[in-house]
């Protein structure tokens, strides 16, 4: 039986797969109807429909014989390095060695070529976990590696320059007045003044399409909650960390913390229920990161100090998430994870005529559970050439995802401008150390937060060079201004120096 063409199936297709198929020499040539027949031959042995639409061909979803709702969040991968002369007749087999493929959706051109990448979705998050760890980096051809990672819808989004006066339930309740589905709304207390916020909130939606549907109905300039303009964008997903490993951390997040609270007096509440638990505490401004020597106390300890309060404020006490280099390189389609050039794998492109290498930054790792975390996502630092007739079109910075910049100097300026905030100033002191080394700092004014009682930031080491005073001066800076994610972030830039004593010196001169 001639197998009906899939839309967007052609002859220039068939002919495209030809020349492709006989230039890199793998395997049989395959025309659009041996592909239809290969096709054909999978659903007619798995049961499951298959359907294009809207740029996707959609395998399964649900499958034969399903009953009840779709799988929850987790139970769907991301699969990219897919070579582009490969279809659901090859994918499928690979992917079903993890468990049974609730849906398969390849991504594909208009041409008949799929566009490199799929999403895989399993019936438990057990079984998406077990392709992660089996196929990710798997060779699927030869020479042909795959890359595979967690993926999940965000329903989350960024609402910036609201009224530091709005309290958690007016900017709820503001929220559910112009948009549908909205189930929680995440504000933070301002650093020095807890009756305020910081300027901005998460807005927690029931499903992907529903936080969709609300960032495009409040566009700035169409909706202007208190006579106000809001920023609004994408959140950053939270990560994702498998179980196993959360089940080592002996970390505690702590949150809400006074300005004036110490290091020692954090260590030391945490100790008050079992004195000498506490192995060493970090704190950045009012959160903090409670290191304990032992897993069962840390958990032990945040059920207890959890809502406690210290220094008058009423702290939140979490887990601390470690970055997972096999599951969370990502980037946002359209709000949806997957890998980017955030990448936190680094996949070699053998298919350009030149190796797209990933430069990586220096990067400070994470301290946790006694053990050095892996690095966030490095950033491609790639050169790509102009060729003659290229069109160059003039574009604004702030139009840019923050995956294009790699400076804190840079990141910086864009978060205040996403918070409807004055450049950051930047000015210069100098002192001379006892070996007669000319030392640099910078302290960063932003005027208008001047309301705060702190409306300059000056880190508390001294630099060699003018750029590194800068930088770290602007990572200070953030890591003071931004939320918990601020300090992940922070480390995929240019930050090993900042604990090295060979360019950056305490105040001790």
């Amino acid at each position: 039986m001639p197998w009906p063409r899939l839309p967007g199936d052609s002859a220039v297709a068939d002919m495209h797969e030809e020349n492709k198929a006989a230039a890199n020499g793998y395997g049989k040539i395959r025309s659009g109807a041996q592909n239809g027949a290969a096709l054909l031959a999978l659903m007619e042995k798995t049961g499951y429909s298959m359907v294009q639409q809207n740029g996707q061909r959609k395998f399964g979803g649900p499958p034969p014989g399903w009953e009840g709702p779709p799988p929850p969040r987790g139970c769907e991968v991301f699969v990219g390095k897919i070579p582009r002369d490969m279809y659901e007749d090859e994918l499928v087999p690979v992917f079903e060695r993890a468990g049974k493929i609730y849906e398969l959706r390849l991504m594909m051109e208009f041409s008949g070529e799929n566009r490199g990448y799929a999403f895989v979705m399993y019936t438990t998050k057990e079984e998406a976990q077990l392709a992660i760890k089996i196929l990710n980096n798997y060779e699927i051809r030869p020479g042909k590696f795959i890359g595979v990672c967690v993926s999940l819808d965000n329903c989350r989004l960024f609402i910036g320059a609201i009224p530091k006066d709005k309290k958690k339930e007016e900017i709820l309740n503001e929220m559910k007045k112009v948009t549908e589905g909205v189930v929680d709304v995440i504000v933070y207390p301002n650093a020095t003044d807890k009756t305020k916020n910081r300027g901005f909130a998460f807005v927690e939606y029931e499903s992907h399409r529903a936080a969709a549907m609300a960032r495009r109905r409040l566009i700035p300039g169409t909706f202007q909650p208190w006579g106000h303009t809001i920023q609004v964008d994408w959140a950053d997903p939270e990560k994702v960390v498998d179980e196993e490993t959360m089940q080592r951390v002996k970390v505690l997040y702590v949150r809400n913390l006074m300005i004036s609270t110490t290091e020692d007096k954090i260590k030391a509440e945490f100790n008050k229920f079992k004195p000498g638990v506490v192995e060493r505490v970090k704190k950045l401004r009012d959160y903090a990161f409670v290191h304990f020597f032992h897993r069962e106390d840390a958990v032990a300890a945040m059920s207890i100090m959890n809502g406690k309060c210290i220094d008058g404020a009423s702290i939140e006490v979490t887990l601390a998430k470690p970055v997972n280099k096999e599951s969370s390189w990502k980037q946002h389609f359209n709000g949806q994870i997957s890998p980017s050039s955030e990448n936190l794998l680094g996949f070699p492109n053998k298919e350009d005529g030149a190796q797209k290498s990933l430069g990586k930054p220096a990067s400070l790792s994470v301290r946790l559970n006694g053990q050095h975390s892996p690095g966030p996502p490095e950033v491609e630092r790639s050169t790509y050439p102009i060729f003659p007739g290229i069109k160059l079109t003039p574009i604004s910075m702030y139009s840019l995802k923050l995956s294009h910049f790699t400076s804190a100097v840079m990141h910086l300026d864009y978060f205040c401008h996403k918070n409807s905030w004055a450049p950051p100033e930047y000015c210069l002191y100098s002192t001379t150390s006892q070996d007669g080394k000319i030392l640099l700092v910078y302290k960063v004014l932003i005027s208008s937060i001047a309301d705060d009682s702190q409306s300059y930031f000056m880190p508390e080491k001294l630099c060699t060079t003018v750029e590194d005073a800068k930088e770290l001066a602007a990572q200070f800076t953030l890591l003071h201004l931004a939320p918990e994610q601020a300090y992940i972030t922070l480390l995929s830039l240019n930050t090993a120096w900042w604990d090295s004593k060979a360019n950056c010196t305490p105040y001790l001169v």
